[in-house]
């Protein structure tokens, strides 16, 4: 794990009430943009053509395909209502309390692409396919149940019309990304699932057009490059059989016994080359015995074994190797 994805962790109180005041913005900036009714259908029905116009797949022909199978809508439902906040609430204490780079750089994602899609909501208030009779798109939630939503005309808890962008389908790509961004394996990229799902989902329902994702992710792109990943530590450098540069270890210090066997070997191929070995020095006076050489080195040249490997052995070839031993 990177150093820096491991940096200072925030101040825990602080960092909740920024989150606080993130969702209190959410939920009165929904209601405080609910627009007048004529331009939120009028704005519904030059998206709905334009979808058309591009050959987009019909909303309302994917939601017939799964109508008929109450339990697969009525997950739907339950996961399009009951899965938007607490998935991006565990990311945020997940990388809080594990990652707190990554944390800084969800939470700002989350909060340019919250505030940028309240102001885009307010400028452009958008009825969803579920209540535009046109688009022949029912409302599951009403429908089959639950819903996340009460009755439009008398609902004060949301603004339903705000469609575009889809912040459930944003909130949820930046939990994949994040994700992606914390993990190690390639296992990582099934996060990808969820913003996936989540557009099948918000389409299901009838609560997006396919425009509100693309713009959400087009949102969120513009946001990604002007606020990139944070950067890790670089790890330290290693040595790799494949080419790649990793750290190179400490050479360790190694003793002589077993280098005069390879020595030996590396000689007999110098003879056959028509190489010959350079004879050993012997030493005046005094008689020298097999325990007194290690590859041709004297005892009083042992001193030598605090010397890494390869020294060792230049300096043992220079000496010489006995073949008589």
């Amino acid at each position: 794990m990177a150093a820096d994805d491991r940096g200072k962790r925030p101040h825990p109180v602080r960092e909740l009430l920024i989150v606080a005041a993130l969702f209190l913005a959410y939920k009165i900036g929904r209601l405080l943009v609910v627009g007048d009714l004529p331009t939120a259908y009028a704005h519904a029905t030059h998206v709905w053509a334009l979808e058309r116009a591009w050959g987009l797949p019909d909303e309302a022909t994917l939601q017939r395909s799964v109508l008929s199978h109450d339990g697969l809508v009525r997950a739907a439902n339950r996961y399009y209502a009951s899965v938007h906040f607490p998935a991006t609430g565990a990311l945020l204490l997940f990388t809080y309390l594990s990652r707190p780079a990554l944390y800084r750089w969800a939470r700002t994602l989350l909060a340019a692409l919250s505030g940028v899609g309240f102001a885009i909501q307010a400028l452009i208030p958008l009825a969803p396919p579920r209540l535009l009779s046109a688009t022949g798109v029912l409302d599951t939630g009403r429908v089959v149940g639950p819903s996340a939503y009460g009755d439009p005309a008398t609902d004060t808890l949301s603004n339903q019309y705000a469609a575009m962008p889809s912040l459930h389908v944003g909130w949820a790509t930046v939990v994949a990304v994040v994700l992606i961004a914390a993990g190690r394996t390639r296992w990582r990229w099934l996060w990808l699932l969820h913003p996936l799902l989540t557009l099948a989902v918000v389409v299901i329902t009838g609560n997006h057009y396919w425009l509100d994702a693309a713009a959400a992710l087009a949102l969120l792109g513009a946001i990604l490059l002007v606020a990139p990943r944070p950067r890790s530590a670089p790890a330290p450098a290693t040595r790799s059989t494949a080419g790649t540069t990793m750290e190179e270890p400490a050479r360790p210090l190694v003793a002589v016994a077993g280098v005069r066997r390879r020595l030996l070997a590396r000689d007999a191929v110098g003879w056959r080359r028509g190489r010959t070995p350079a004879a050993p020095a012997r030493p005046s006076g005094g008689r020298q015995g097999r325990d007194d050489l290690a590859v041709g080195v004297l005892v009083k040249d042992r001193a030598l074994a605090s010397q890494d490997l390869p020294a060792f052995a230049e300096r043992a070839h220079e000496k010489g190797v006995r073949h008589d031993l």
